[in-house]
């Protein structure tokens, strides 16, 4: 009976438990020994060979009292005790109320159904229609019609308990689309969020922004940082090869090869905050913040009308502290791209090198003021590159205040980047991160 488990540790994963096939293993062969009968024995035999923190015990807990209550197969005695030969006809038990066969038949219909894969609520009709169907419904509503000609009394009793018995299928469909679920739901509702417009999202999403954030600046983080697998060794080089074997009479026992130094990048990036921008501007510091605790040499800016360094806060600051400080400072002014360039050039344009990469992320909108391309074609002959995320459509680029066609001629990229997923390619491929 290790089926009912399997389906357990699914749902238990999908609460937010942790489990490895070897923590699996260790809660079955825990079950084989405190079995099915002590329901608390059960719990408790799983929490201690599942749950690693708190959080992961209380979750795993009530997942279990959802799990056992959803009409799972309890294991090999619950089974014994009702085998299939009880189930007898739906309109039998349903005319008798035998409630014993009812949940057995229910029980192994829902099973019969693969009502654990269940996964979206538009499926909960689906699901409930098959297993009654299942149990024998087809007969049970023939026999209705039947007994409506002879016995109008007994058809419309049996017509109550058809429907009070639809009402249990639901309820069972229900809660194990809540326990089966869970991690799919959660895993499309991801998804969705890193495709979703910056300027469409909804300060509801903030924490849950953040974690999907930090886990993209990691997988950017741990790609860069694992050393390069190296497809091929590079040329070999024969002069020291030899020069390294002279003790073997030149016989290459040794072989040494010609590799290309890759130089890690610097990255500047300059974050536009002003009002323009306001509803994509905290999640793109949010970025830049995670960004800044996965990366080294990384020196981070904000702006509006001017501009300041702002790598210092992201570092020692908490988020939400870091977060506000630079807005507090900077943020929601009204946006002036040439005075921005033109403060970023006094102050820092000493550290650009052709080993630096600029990023700016901003909508080049600055209010009819001057847009001081020239700074911007200055910046592009030191940098190695300059690359500008515009969370605007592209349609709206030189409309209006918009100077992005008079800026894209100084810039090695210029593409829209409204989406978490976007910003993520885009920085990925900037880092020379593979996959």
């Amino acid at each position: 009976m290790q089926e009912p488990l399997i389906r357990f540790f699914r749902a238990a994963r999908g609460a937010g438990v942790r489990i490895s096939p070897a923590e699996s293993i260790d809660a079955l062969r825990a079950v084989e020994i405190v079995g099915y009968a002590d329901r608390t024995a059960l719990r408790d035999a799983l929490a201690l060979s599942l749950a690693k923190t708190l959080d992961e015990k209380q979750a795993l807990e009530a997942c279990f009292d959802l799990y056992f209550s959803a009409g799972t197969p309890p294991g090999p005695a619950a089974e014994q005790a009702a085998p299939e030969s009880d189930r007898g006809d739906l309109t039998q038990m349903l005319s008798t109320g035998d409630r014993a066969a009812l949940g057995t038949a229910m029980a192994e219909a829902a099973e019969a159904a693969g009502l654990a894969e269940i996964r979206l609520f538009t499926q909960v009709n689906q699901f409930a229609r098959r297993i009654l169907e299942g149990m024998g419904l087809d007969r049970l509503e023939r026999d209705i019609a039947a007994l409506a000609a002879t016995a109008p009394e007994t058809a419309r009793t049996l017509q109550r308990a058809r429907e009070a018995l639809g009402e249990q299928v639901r309820e069972l469909v229900d809660r194990n689309l809540v326990l089966f679920s869970r991690g799919e739901t959660e895993s499309l509702r991801e998804e969705a969020l890193r495709n979703a417009r910056l300027t469409a999202l909804d300060r509801r999403d903030l924490a849950r922004m953040r974690v999907i954030v930090r886990a993209m600046a990691k997988r950017l983080r741990d790609r860069y940082a694992r050393p390069r697998r190296r497809r091929r060794r590079g040329q070999l080089d024969a002069r020291r090869t030899i020069r390294g074997n002279a003790g073997w009479g030149g016989i290459p026992f040794i072989t040494h090869w010609k590799q290309r130094h890759v130089e890690k990048p610097r990255l500047m990036v300059l974050c536009d905050v002003s009002g323009s921008v306001a509803a994509a501007a905290e999640f793109l510091l949010l970025f830049l913040y995670a960004l800044n605790e996965a990366l080294s040499d990384i020196r981070a800016f904000a702006f509006s009308g001017s501009l300041i360094e702002v790598s210092q806060v992201l570092e020692t600051l908490e988020i939400d502290a870091a977060i506000g400080e630079v807005l507090r400072r900077i943020g929601f002014g009204s946006s002036n791209y040439g005075r921005a360039l033109a403060d970023f050039e006094t102050g820092w344009m000493a550290s650009v090198t052709r080993r630096t990469s600029v990023l700016i992320l901003g909508d080049g909108r600055g209010n009819f003021t001057d847009p001081r391309t020239d700074i911007l074609k200055r910046i592009g002959e030191r940098a190695k590159r300059v690359i500008w995320l515009n969370p605007e459509a592209r349609a709206s680029w030189g409309t209006g205040d918009s100077d992005m066609l008079r800026y894209a001629p100084y810039c090695t990229l210029v593409t829209q980047c409204n989406t978490l997923k976007r910003l993520e390619r885009v920085v990925a491929e900037l880092l020379g991160a593979q996959g």
